[in-house]
């Protein structure tokens, strides 16, 4: 690793990787991840991800993501995300990205909750794995992209409202002040920091830390979306989600006595509330999901992540329900940015879950976020290549003592963000923020 590139990007996920690859390949571009390269929130994304198949979809298109956004959606973002669809998807395949088809050889489109058509290419259940595994794969070809894997990144430098670098943690402790000349934040969510999430543990919201910090506009960091059907488990860690697609194929929820309780295809806020609404009225720990009446061989073949990892539960999805829970999932908030990605700092971007357009609004509708997180990181790798060549290096040099005590940096920025939630919106802070510390 250097002390010198032309971008940093921090995250290594789908959004992270595409605008590595979508920078010209004549700049020095370093990408970190705090973990193994692999373990993002988007290699663990099941349903897939949506298109404008045709058209004559776009304003149902439109109108979905602005109902299951409560109409607090920013108009101009959702429009430049549907009308990018249909290009991102196609450069995804020439990444050797394979999408599910039918006999006829036409996509299998799916549909998921508060979708009004089936618009949502997969790939079987792990359409987030297959996207970013070729990515990384393309990434790991390019000359000019160098990836470094468990590297922590502790602190953005900021020179006279502008990104200039960050200070990073390497694997053995050392601590390195690299200069770029343009910082994309791809870190995803802040998951890491609540008892019951789908995310990877380390996903702690680091960005949106450093952006407080800093004052950096953060936007609608209270909007975290919570999905209904987790794998209800009392074992620590990450929970294992169960796809709404599962719900769109069909499947329904249960209470302990068997009885149908909600409309499974409503938008996911309303069904975790439901769910937590029936929960407590049971006083159970859980509801349960059913897919009874679907063919063994079909459920196998659809969903065979799901099915693998629910038999190794100790449950049979062909034959019995199983037991599911709502769990802290998606951040539709974030980082402030335009739809190019561009925060209230210069030179600093944020795409993916990390930054926030308006194109969610208050409840990201299902298969929405490895499509914007693509197209607007796309748009940033743009914005990049159009105002580098007139971009300097920063100056500053950081004291890099400030950021020795490592607990005490990690509880420093788990309180600037809890307490920014809590003030945001303290009736959700306390019926959801089961947070640690």
């Amino acid at each position: 690793m250097e002390n010198k590139y032309d971008v940093i990007v921090a995250g290594t996920g789908a959004s992270g990787m595409f605008a590595a690859l979508s920078l010209p390949r004549n700049l020095n571009v370093l990408m970190i991840t705090k973990d193994k390269t692999e373990n993002s929130n988007s290699y663990l994304a099941q349903g897939g991800i949506c298109t404008l198949k045709e058209p004559g979809d776009y304003d149902a298109f439109f109108e979905d993501t602005m109902r299951a956004g409560r109409f607090e959606n920013s108009e101009a973002s959702v429009r430049c995300m549907i009308e990018h669809a249909a290009e991102v998807n196609r450069e995804l395949i020439s990444y050797g990205v394979e999408f599910d088809k039918k006999e006829d050889g036409d996509f299998d489109y799916t549909r998921e909750g508060a979708h009004s058509v089936c618009r949502i290419l997969h790939h079987k259940d792990v359409t987030g794995k297959e996207i970013t595994s070729k990515l990384i794969a393309a990434a790991r070809k390019r000359e000019n992209i160098e990836i470094q894997e468990y590297t922590l990144m502790m602190d953005l430098v900021m020179e006279g409202g502008r990104c200039c670098g960050m200070i990073v943690r390497e694997e053995d402790g050392t601590l390195r002040q690299i200069d770029a000349k343009a910082v994309i934040l791809a870190t995803g969510g802040m998951g890491g920091l609540f008892e019951h999430s789908t995310n990877f543990r380390h996903i702690t919201g680091d960005s949106f830390a450093m952006a407080a910090k800093h004052g950096i506009c953060l936007k609608n960091l209270n909007y975290i979306q919570i999905h209904p059907t987790v794998l209800y488990t009392n074992k620590p860690g990450r929970g294992f989600l169960i796809s709404e697609s599962v719900r769109g194929e069909g499947a329904v929820l249960l209470n302990k006595n068997g009885a149908r309780f909600v409309d499974e295809l409503l938008p996911r806020d309303v069904v975790s509330a439901a769910i937590q609404e029936e929960i407590q009225k049971t006083h159970s720990e859980c509801v349960w999901l059913s897919l009874e009446g679907k063919p063994e061989e079909w459920i196998r073949t659809r969903f065979p992540n799901i099915y693998q990892t629910c038999l190794e539960e100790g449950y049979d999805l062909c034959s019995e329900p199983i037991p599911v829970t709502p769990a802290q999932h998606y951040l539709m908030g974030g980082i402030e940015t335009n739809t190019s990605g561009e925060t209230s700092a210069k030179n600093l971007y944020a795409v993916g879950e990390t930054g926030c357009n308006g194109v969610h609004g208050a409840n990201r509708l299902a298969s929405n976020s490895l499509l914007e997180g693509m197209v607007f990181a796309g748009r940033a790798a743009e914005k990049i290549e159009q105002t580098i060549p007139f971009i300097s290096y920063g100056t500053t040099r950081a004291d890099l003592e400030d950021y020795e005590d490592l607990e005490a940096w990690k509880n420093a920025g788990r309180k600037r963000i809890m307490n920014e939630i809590k003030r945001r919106d303290e009736k959700f802070y306390d019926q959801w923020c089961h947070h640690k510390g």
